[in-house]
């Protein structure tokens, strides 16, 4: 595609919307963060028109602020409706959107069936689109071990994920954003899969977390049973990596 693009950045005041909108600006893109900090709502469809117009791109990284199944399941449907028909008045040329690896295996997860009514909604617009599918952020580790602690100790399954740096996700949206449309899903990545209970195990030993990981083949992700298959790439799909290793983001950030 051409430089030079506008493109609207829905969700751009978040962890990834943030860092995508800097790539795009320092490429010397028209970028539009739009939240409802910003005074663009696609919920309620407060700003949008005005944010959308002249577009050519938008850049769906919004996401619920409440994970509880029905609130989730609005957000993502109503959020996604607005942003397609604002798309279709201002004569789109891509919609791109941050989704969730796994999004059609794990059915007892109302996250990952609202992410996939969002993609269904977004293939069945007529809209030149691209779906970017990206495992768990590293800056999500800490919420999981959370999840799944009990005093002082969290009991964690020993399912694969592949986690990846939200850094990376942000580098990986803004190259698509720039380019033409696939009309399909993308998957993206971290370098290496580990279990999830090795992943708290080194995130507490690196934060000196005195909590005890337990491996717990029963453990739940969020209230869904999981294999090595739920969390991590497709397989057969042909997946783009991130660059940052976990024990090197570990190093530095700030979990």
């Amino acid at each position: 595609m051409t430089k030079n693009l506008k493109i609207v950045v829905s969700g751009g005041s978040g962890l990834i919307g943030k860092q995508v909108v800097a790539l795009l600006n320092q490429q010397g893109h028209e970028t539009v963060a739009a939240s409802p900090s910003r005074g663009v709502n696609a919920i309620t469809g407060e700003g949008l028109a005005a944010a959308l117009t002249d577009a050519q791109v938008i850049v769906d990284v919004s996401n619920s602020p409440s994970f509880e199944n029905k609130a989730v399941l609005e957000f993502f449907e109503r959020s996604t409706r607005n942003l397609v028909a604002g798309g279709k008045t201002a004569g789109l040329k891509h919609f791109v959107a941050l989704s969730v690896v796994g999004a059609d295996r794990l059915p007892d997860s109302g996250y990952f069936q609202a992410k996939l009514v969002q993609e269904n909604l977004i293939k069945s617009s007529g809209l030149p689109y691209t779906i970017v599918r990206a495992t768990q952020f590293f800056e999500f580790i800490k919420a999981i071990a959370d999840s799944l602690t009990q005093g002082q100790s969290a009991n964690v399954p020993p399912a694969r994920m592949q986690p990846i740096a939200a850094a990376d996700v942000a580098a990986a949206v803004a190259e698509v954003a720039v380019n033409a449309p696939v009309n399909g899903i993308i998957e993206i990545a971290g370098p290496e899969a580990k279990g999830q209970d090795t992943l708290v195990r080194q995130l507490f030993q690196a934060t000196g977390d005195a909590r005890t990981v337990v491996t717990d083949p029963k453990a739940t992700y969020f209230g869904a049973a999981i294999n090595d298959q739920s969390l991590t790439p497709t397989p057969g799909a042909k997946v783009r990596l991130g660059k940052l290793r976990f024990e090197d983001w570990l190093k530095t950030a700030k979990t």
